[in-house]
């Protein structure tokens, strides 16, 4: 112990010759056009020591885009070089447009260097892909400062703990750049006052925190929008604490038109306190109110296994106390703690030439996530590494997904897997198979975890009931004829059932089988003149448990592996090889034409009941007027019970009474008399025509 403190205190009086860069990204002048329409969509990567430090912010459809984002980042060697690479945002891939590089040896220090980098592709032939401003500043830090003293006493405690090269390796750079330690909550209200040039068109709200962006759901166009959307975004320790605000107009599926920006600095805010904030957007267009609470967050680390948080008994029993049945109703957001500790990976696929593969794992809990050190050249990975998050969700899925490090392209996707986490059994080590992108098919491989969660199931019953977190910005989703083929057989099997119920229910109104109707109107009978409205929920629950019963006897099987869930593109691509022009376009025709009377079908029934009301034929909304007076009258001097008795025993003699009668509903057969939207302009230009014919 005493030459433990010794070096630690060597360390102290001996300062590290560090260097804080400050970069400031100004503006890029006359970028290459990498859209259609004319424009890109550019946004810059930093990269430095072979990993991403800073992504801006996407500049929408503009050839000079002005950023002016400003990060910093500690830097130990001057003879490291800082890559600058410019890209276009696209819903699938996004585009190179050109980089350029700065040799930090090259800076002037404690100046303020201004650097005009034109941007360059060798595997481009356009001459001038423009160039991107930036000023950066390189400054020698203080070695003897707090902040290095409390740095050199954690890393020293780090070293002693984990004890291996590879282990020093995670805590100094994976814990540092991917634990959050405080929570930033936001509540989106509405919007006020916004101009509006057009009445089509969405209107839609992004927040950027760092790389965390959030988009809201799309509001049609009004001047007072009402959004009312909660979500969280994690506050990391080397993160900006600006977090911006825009609104975005859009047209069609592409086109979206910035309105305005405000911003929100995150460091100026107390902690657990919630902040409401009426900001006016740039250029007096309109407001944007929304509140914003910063709380601290435990439960979030990076281990080995060796110190496994759950692994300790005085840990455990915390945690266990944490989330006992006294504690329900404190702090009913933390509804639980998860414990993940990622093993192994066997038999993966080969991503690279040489017959290997370079994989880390990504864990992702939510809109959390954190990864693994990467294990180089190798089809057996161990990573031995535990990964702990707080539960705010009971009925979230945990996913994990393997890659391979690619240097700096995107790396390449090896696998995943999901686990919901009300599937999860205390403590057991399970091999899973990995499947592909869409969860659909088995890929190659398989991944060994170990997974604990304890939580607290009166906060998970009250979350429960609460609006479900949504996912931060992704893609628009791409067609596939096998998705939407499925989707079709699906809503297609959904109908079958409902028509099968009602076939049911008929037949007994039939008496196909005496001894069943017999049954069901003694039921019926007993229910109406009995009834309560406690026997609602009472069925329910008789309904459940039936359905239990079933299923722990084996008579009813929950098992959906009949659904064909394969990899869209690849099934598309083999079908394409398979079949015919002709083949093709007749399934795709047959699938479209379902879809088609599908929707018209919903859409014909809201219209007839929308013009019931609103005399678009005149004879039927003065019937239905009659029949609703009618209807009034009974039910104030004749109880509902003995209503619905007659309705019923009319029902059930109706076949014994006339055999030969036809069923029908009145309701529905009301409906089929009033036109629906399409009808009446049908019907209104065959009255104008005759019109011109008698003139």
């Amino acid at each position: 112990m005493g030459n433990e403190a010794l070096s630690v205190s060597e360390n102290v009086r001996v300062p590290l010759r560090s260097y804080l860069l400050t970069i400031n990204l100004k503006e890029g002048r006359n970028l290459v056009i990498r859209d259609r329409c004319g424009t890109s969509d550019p946004y810059v990567k930093f990269k430095f020591d072979g990993k991403t430090s800073y992504k801006s912010k996407v500049v929408y459809k503009n050839l000079n885009p002005t950023w002016n984002e400003t990060f910093s980042l500690p830097v130990k060697d001057l003879n490291q070089t800082m890559y600058i690479k410019v890209y276009d945002r696209d819903l699938t891939t996004d585009d190179f447009m050109g980089s350029a590089s700065v040799t930090l040896s090259d800076l002037e220090i404690d100046k303020v260097n201004e650097l005009s980098l034109p941007l360059d592709d060798p595997n481009s032939l356009e001459d001038d892909m423009g160039v991107v401003l930036v000023d950066m500043t390189l400054s020698l830090r203080n070695g003897d400062s707090k902040r290095g003293i409390r740095w050199q006493q954690k890393r020293k405690r780090s070293i002693r703990a984990v004890g291996s090269p590879q282990s020093m390796r995670l805590s100094d750079t994976l814990r540092k750049s991917q634990l959050w330690s405080s929570v930033v909550s936001v509540t989106l209200v509405e919007g006020q006052e916004v101009p509006l040039d057009t009445q089509s068109g969405q209107l839609f709200v992004r927040f950027r925190l760092g790389e965390q962006i959030y988009r809201s759901k799309n509001h049609c166009k009004v001047a007072n929008p009402q959004w009312r959307e909660r979500f969280t975004f994690n506050r990391f320790i080397d993160s900006p604490d600006i977090l911006e605000v825009e609104l975005f107009s859009k047209e069609g599926r592409r086109t979206e038109e910035g309105l305005g920006m405000c911003e929100v600095d995150l460091s100026r805010l107390p902690i657990d306190k919630r902040d409401l904030f009426t900001h006016t957007l740039d250029q007096g267009r309109g407001r944007l109110i929304f509140l914003v609470t910063v709380s601290t967050c435990s439960g979030v680390s990076i281990s080995d296994l060796c110190t496994a948080p759950l692994d300790d008994p005085h840990e455990r029993k915390n945690q266990l106390n944490n989330y006992s049945l006294k504690r329900s109703l404190k702090n009913l957001c933390d509804v639980g703690f998860l414990q993940v500790k990622v093993m192994k990976a066997a038999d993966l696929l080969a991503a690279d030439l040489n017959g290997k593969s370079d994989p880390f794992c990504v864990v992702e809990l939510g809109n959390d996530r954190l990864q693994t050190h990467t294990v180089y050249k190798t089809l057996y990975p161990e990573w031995n590494q535990v990964f702990t998050f707080p539960v705010k969700d009971i009925h979230d899925v945990l996913v994990v997904t393997i890659f391979d490090k690619d240097g700096d392209k995107a790396p390449d996707f090896l696998g995943k897997v999901a686990i919901s986490l009300l599937s999860i059994r205390r403590g057991q080590q399970i091999v899973l198979p990995l499947k592909k992108e869409d969860l659909g098919g088995l890929s190659k491989g398989n991944i060994t975890l170990e997974l604990d969660v304890i939580f607290n199931p009166v906060r998970a019953s009250i979350r429960t009931f609460q609006p479900r977190e949504r996912g931060f910005l992704e893609d628009n989703p791409k067609f596939s004829k096998k998705v939407l083929s499925r989707n079709v057989l699906r809503v297609q099997a959904l109908c079958r059932a409902i028509v099968s119920t009602l076939q049911y229910i008929k037949s007994c109104f039939q008496w196909e089988s005496v001894q069943r109707s017999l049954l069901a109107f003694l039921v019926f009978v007993l229910t109406v003149w009995y009834w309560e409205f406690y026997m609602l929920p009472l069925f329910l629950v008789l309904l459940i448990l039936w359905n239990y019963l079933q299923i722990r006897t084996g008579w009813v099987s929950q098992d959906v592996d009949n659904m064909d869930l394969g990899d869209e593109d690849e099934d598309d691509e083999k079908e394409s090889e398979r079949k015919g022009l002709i083949d093709k376009i007749h399934m795709v025709q047959e699938t479209i034409i379902t879809l088609q009377n599908l929707l018209d079908e919903i859409a014909s029934f809201g219209e007839r009941v929308k013009n019931t009301f609103n005399w678009s034929v005149p004879f039927l909304s003065g019937l239905a007027f009659l029949v609703f007076v009618i209807a009034t009258i009974l039910t104030y001097y004749i109880p509902t019970r003995y209503i619905v008795l007659i309705w019923g025993i009319n029902k059930f003699t109706k076949k014994l009474r006339n055999p030969y009668s036809i069923d029908n509903n009145e309701v529905l057969d009301f409906l089929t008399r009033v036109p629906s939207d399409v009808q009446k302009v049908q019907f209104s230009e065959t009255r104008s025509s005759k019109k011109k014919k008698t003139l």
